[in-house]
């Protein structure tokens, strides 16, 4: 027969194992450790996405206006609609202004000399300012 003492020692747990899982105390620090890094971050994500759109107005407008010299230059006279510059095949499609995100937002501009008619200049049609101070009427 086994001792009673005996029967203890071999049936009992060890102390020093331990369950699996956190404890309460390590996921409220973990947790808090999260929410710091976020306060850190989200500032900057936001800051870069309105600038990344600040560039890509500039981008787009910058290469509807080369396609409006070219063709002038081919033409010898401006388009009536952006859609003539897409129907003949000097854009593949009108690009969207990023801070209305709309192709129809664009503000058209007429040439110097009224008699020629036509788009001779775009604008943003988007209202506000961009991340250093300008409007976006100036872009």
């Amino acid at each position: 027969m086994v001792s009673l003492h005996r029967f203890h020692r071999l049936h009992r747990r060890p102390q020093s194992v331990r369950r699996g899982g956190f404890t309460l105390i390590e996921l409220l620090v973990v947790m808090a450790i999260v929410a710091l890094l976020l306060t850190i971050a989200a500032p900057r994500y936001f800051g870069s996405l309105n600038k990344s759109k600040d560039v890509a107005l500039a981008e787009n407008l910058k290469v509807m206006r080369v396609t409006l010299d070219r063709f002038y230059a081919d033409k010898g006279r401006y388009p009536d609609t952006l859609t003539e510059l897409v129907d003949q095949k000097y854009l593949r499609q009108v690009p969207v202004d990023p801070v209305t995100g709309s192709d129809t937002s664009w503000v058209l501009l007429p040439p110097k000399d009224s008699a020629q008619g036509g788009i001779a200049d775009v604008k943003s049609g988007a209202t506000g300012q961009s991340h250093d101070g300008r409007g976006y009427e100036t872009f």
